[in-house]
């Protein structure tokens, strides 16, 4: 650290040696910055503010039936291109400036020049906005602004009229197109529909479903048939065991039998019912009644076997039974023949389509997406075109956007630039730090040792010893006047610079 200010100490000993080249340079540096500080022409700043009221009574009124612009997006692309070069050359003729400019190469430093003076900006609050100019001739910078507000109004409400214009061009155009996309797809299922009738998805279920469901009915009426076939082979073999005629004796004893069982069967039901009612009810009379008209036949039988000795041939009814059962069972067979060559042909017809229906299928769906999605963008495009058309009237008959203009292009009448005295305070400082910048710099150049640290690192040998300089009074006296002297010098800038500032104030007082 003492190393650090030693060489601090050092480089400041060698600078004020040059002290007076510093002086004189930061007198030179200070008249000059003056002498073009004071030259400076003066600058007048026209400046307006305007308020753009975008809450209107109609917006909540119409959300959702108009279409409702981005309106600060709007805003902030006009206050862009007020500074467009369209909106400079409008500006020039609107202000008379391009009759100064006789060739291009003019014209182009003017607009550039306009283009630079020209402020936009918000001024604070939302939707409010500052337009400023900033020009020698106080006139014209009021008449610059005047014009560029006229020209932000104005634009601002053509384009949004427009923006609606193009809007409806291009939404009658899509219209056209997804109108004229939805007949060809109508016109197309339709044709499909006619050409693949019956193998439309929905049409008797699902293809799989249906294939199933025949396959399973052809395997149910195969073991009907099967069933039916082997009933009607039992009953051909009970019947080829069977006589066709019975002698009388033995069509007596089976009838007895037949008899005897049924008598058997009714006193037994007639005892079920004695457990439950008396012998005077109705069905136990109806029963007694039963069996003996059973009996009173069994005895009629028996006379006649007797009557009749030599054995008369009867028919077997039995076999005519079998005879009747096979018929029926033949009828059957055939039905189910024929049901299931029905099942077969069907079975065989969805075998066959099998490659077909799933085409269908997915040529359909394909189709119907391709309509369903013209019909949903159709759709939407007209509820847009309503909704352009409302914003249209909407725009034309009323006012969306107000703009207000909250002062008026006004000139104060002090410059709004240079600030001279803060550019002469400068001068002043930047005149000061050259001179010591300068003093350092020379002492660089031409060094000269002024301590015993210095020599050492300067010869790099041991310092065995040094002499002493003795001041006298003539010395002294000098080094006292030199100082009064250096001091006289800085005190006299300081006094110019307070001078120049007096100076400047009565200029800006009198104009």
């Amino acid at each position: 650290m003492d190393q650090v200010l030693q060489q601090i100490l050092g480089y400041a000993k060698a600078a004020w040696r040059r002290r007076w080249w510093g002086v004189v340079v930061a007198w030179l540096v200070c008249i000059v910055g003056w002498t073009w500080v004071m030259m400076i022409p003066d600058r007048y700043q026209a400046s307006a503010r305007v308020y753009v009221d975008t809450q209107t009574l109609l917006k909540p009124l119409l959300a959702g039936l108009a279409a409702e612009p981005n309106v600060q997006q709007q805003i902030k692309m006009m206050t862009r291109q007020l500074v467009s070069r369209p909106t400079l050359e409008k500006v020039a003729r609107m202000t008379d400036l391009d009759v100064k400019a006789k060739t291009p190469e003019q014209t182009e430093t003017m607009l550039d020049g306009l283009a630079s003076q020209i402020s936009i900006a918000d001024a604070g609050r939302e939707n409010l906005y500052t337009i400023s100019y900033q020009d020698a001739n106080g006139d014209l910078a009021k008449k610059v602004v005047q014009s560029l507000l006229t020209i932000f109004v104005e634009t601002s409400l053509g384009k949004t009229r427009q923006d609606i214009s193009s809007s409806q061009r291009f939404i009658e155009e899509q219209l056209q197109q997804y109108q004229q996309k939805l007949t060809d797809a109508e016109n197309a299922l339709k044709e499909f529909k006619q050409t693949h009738i019956g193998m439309m998805p929905g049409q008797g279920g699902d293809y799989y479903s249906k294939l199933a469901e025949t396959s399973a009915q052809l395997r149910q009426a195969q073991l009907d048939q099967q069933e039916a076939v082997n009933r009607r082979n039992q009953l051909k073999r009970q019947l080829a065991d069977e006589e066709p005629e019975l002698t009388a004796a033995a069509a007596a004893v089976s009838t007895h039998s037949e008899i005897d069982g049924r008598v058997q069967a009714l006193e037994k039901q007639m005892d079920q019912l004695r457990l439950k009612y008396t012998d005077l009810h109705p069905d136990i009379q109806s029963t007694k009644r039963l069996i003996e008209k059973l009996e009173a036949q069994k005895k009629i039988d028996l006379s006649q076997r007797k009557a009749d000795p030599a054995g008369a041939r009867i028919q077997n009814p039995v076999y005519q039974q079998l005879t009747i059962a096979i018929a029926e069972a033949d009828a059957t067979v055939a039905s189910l023949q024929a049901r299931v060559a029905e099942y077969q042909r069907r079975y065989g017809a969805l075998r066959n389509a099998s490659n077909m229906i799933p085409q269908v299928e997915q040529d359909y769906t394909q189709l119907m997406r391709d309509y369903g999605i013209y019909r949903q963008n159709y759709d939407a495009l007209l509820k847009r075109r309503e909704s352009v058309t409302m914003s249209g009237e909407v725009e034309s008959k009323t006012d969306t956007v107000d703009f207000r203009v909250i002062d008026p292009p006004f000139v104060p009448s002090q410059p709004a630039w240079p600030n001279r005295p803060l550019l002469l305070s400068m001068v002043t400082l930047g005149g000061l730090a050259a001179g010591v910048a300068v003093a350092f710099l020379l002492s660089q150049l031409r060094r000269t040792v002024t301590d015993r640290r210095a020599l050492r690192e300067l010869t790099g040998l041991p310092l065995l010893g040094a002499v002493a300089r003795v001041e006298t009074d003539e010395s002294r006296r000098r080094k006292r006047k030199g100082l009064l002297t250096y001091l006289a010098a800085l005190g006299s800038l300081i006094a110019a610079y307070g001078a120049v500032m007096i100076l400047q104030l009565v200029v800006s007082r009198a104009g």
